[in-house]
């Protein structure tokens, strides 16, 4: 019976293996944040958009979307008077990286009681060349109103192969911001991988 039950174990993980390799790995994200000792409470705030960044694209609202969303779940208040500007920055970059090389050769030996076998094997794979690799990079400041002292400020950067969903602008925006603001205010002066 036991040997009955191994077989169908083997033979069920064998069935699942195929279907995880189908699923394309979520990318993890790198984050640094930095704060003031103090205890930073929940207020209203607004965002804006940090030097060099265009307010008025549709890319810009992606993340200030996704970064809105944070802080609200956090019990800050996008309305009435704001104690908090929030300043936000993003970057998406792509890059090209060489596949693996389609060729390999492998050698393998073994004995079996008295005889001893050597074997070489030559497979050549599909594909090769170079594939796209996007690198989305978030930055935002938390500052108080009155006087634009910068109380956080968190950076966070991901990347992702260019074909992939993770590299689409709103769903990158959405996982940066979210491990830019997981347990914050944080650990200042830490790097973690979210994953």
């Amino acid at each position: 019976m036991g040997s009955v039950i191994s077989k169908r174990t083997v033979l069920l993980s064998l069935c699942v293996v195929p279907l995880a390799g189908c699923v394309a790995p979520i990318p993890p994200v790198e984050v640094t944040r930095f704060h003031v000792p103090d205890q930073i409470a929940a207020g209203g705030f607004a965002i804006e958009a940090a030097p060099g960044v265009d307010a008025k694209t549709l890319e810009f609202g992606t993340y200030s979307a996704a970064v809105t969303r944070e802080l609200m779940r956090l019990g800050f208040k996008a309305e009435g008077q704001p104690a908090y500007r929030v300043l936000v920055s993003y970057e998406r970059t792509e890059r090209s990286v060489a596949r693996r090389s389609p060729v390999t050769i492998g050698i393998g030996g073994g004995s079996f009681g008295s005889h001893v076998g050597l074997g070489i094997g030559t497979s050549f794979g599909v594909g090769g060349g170079t594939k796209g690799i996007v690198l989305t990079r978030m930055a935002v400041q938390l500052k108080r109103a009155s006087d634009s002292a910068v109380l956080w400020e968190g950076r966070a950067h991901t990347e992702s192969p260019s074909n992939a969903p993770a590299a689409q602008p709103g769903l990158a925006a959405s996982k940066l911001a979210t491990a830019l603001f997981q347990d914050f205010p944080g650990d200042s002066g830490r790097t973690i991988t979210v994953p």
